[in-house]
């Protein structure tokens, strides 16, 4: 039987790992009966583990937030991953989170055993991060927003735009994506009726309504997709709305998240939403799919197209010589034909 100390290490370990275990489970991975379990988990509660009994048939352990954070068991690989998540936030963009991240890394590299401490340094030396300047954001704006997504809830907040104009808004968030070092949420904007994207370092005094919703069917599979696209349409000069003579899952095996939103129309017929800078741009994207497609707009990008099919007929369909070209060809001719005898 494994000594009681390391025995405590393990149950502890396991209890972190699941949010519920049950008892004879938990006493079969140690190999101890239950009735030592019971002692075992005594124990840890003397330690200020909140250790919850669950009663009943399908009951068990479990470990539940206490008033004080206790010590914490990572293997190798998480202590490793926490070392490097804590280095990258302190360059991150989230206002005042550096130095905590920094006091944070110091506390866990003290106690980190030497060969994880080498592997940590050698992550941080050999990689070189790709930091920009960039806005930050209030941590209590972003754990309002957060709060308000996972328990659906209305938010309220004043929103500042691009050019300076401010404006209210009430809106059913949905995820928070971080892109570029900017904090974006997506939600459905109750004013406009239609999804919008806002960034976060833009909002002011975030607050929750009270008022809980149904989350609604988001017009795509992927939200971090969905704020892409939605960002560079923002900044587009052209936006298309094209619609292919496939089913949605044949042309999605061709479409990257960049190209834009596809949504499916029926079984044999889906549309895509895509934004450029240039008709140049959007007419290669579209094309090169390689699936029959009909543009609805805009305006340019179909006269555009239908200038560049004619363009491309005119290059592979034999065309008749001119009369400058007949002559020259006839001179040729002439001069490079048999000679008299």
């Amino acid at each position: 039987m494994t000594e009681t100390p390391s025995r405590m290490l393990r149950l502890l370990s396991l209890l972190q790992n699941s949010r519920d275990w049950p008892g004879r489970t938990l006493a079969e991975r140690l190999g101890v009966s239950p009735r030592t379990l019971r002692r075992d988990v005594e124990r840890l509660r003397d330690l200020g583990y909140p250790v919850r009994a669950i009663p009943g048939v399908g009951g068990g352990y479990r470990l539940e937030a206490g008033a004080h954070l206790p010590p914490l068991l990572l293997d190798d690989d998480e202590a490793v991953a926490i070392a490097v998540g804590l280095r990258t936030a302190a360059g991150g963009s989230v206002t005042d989170i550096e130095d905590t991240s920094i006091r944070a890394l110091a506390k866990l590299e003290q106690v980190l055993p030497k060969r994880l401490r080498s592997r940590v340094n050698a992550l941080q030396m050999y990689t070189v991060p790709m930091f920009g300047a960039g806005p930050t954001v209030n941590p209590g704006y972003l754990a309002a927003v957060a709060q308000a997504c996972r328990d659906q809830q209305r938010l309220r907040f004043g929103y500042r735009k691009r050019d300076g104009e401010t404006s209210s808004r009430l809106v059913e968030p949905y995820r928070l994506v971080h892109v570029n070092r900017k904090w974006y949420v997506l939600s459905w904007d109750m004013g406009r009726q239609d999804w919008r994207t806002f960034r976060v370092d833009r909002m002011e005094e975030p607050s929750l309504t009270g008022v809980c919703f149904r989350q609604r069917e988001l017009p795509a599979e992927d939200a971090a997709a969905y704020v892409a696209q939605s960002i560079t349409s923002s900044l587009a000069n052209y936006r298309a709305l094209v619609t292919f003579h496939a089913p949605v899952e044949v042309v999605a095996e061709r479409v990257r998240p960049r190209d834009g939103i596809l949504t499916a129309v029926d079984d044999r017929t889906c549309r895509l939403r895509s934004a450029a800078d240039s008709l140049e741009w959007l007419a290669l994207t579209i094309g090169m799919f390689g699936i029959e497609f009909e543009v609805h707009e805009p305006p340019e990008l179909i006269d555009y197209i239908a200038e560049l099919s004619n363009r491309l007929k005119r290059a592979v369909t034999p065309r008749e010589p001119g009369p400058a070209e007949a002559g020259q060809a006839a001179r040729d001719t002439s001069v490079s034909g048999p000679a008299g005898g």
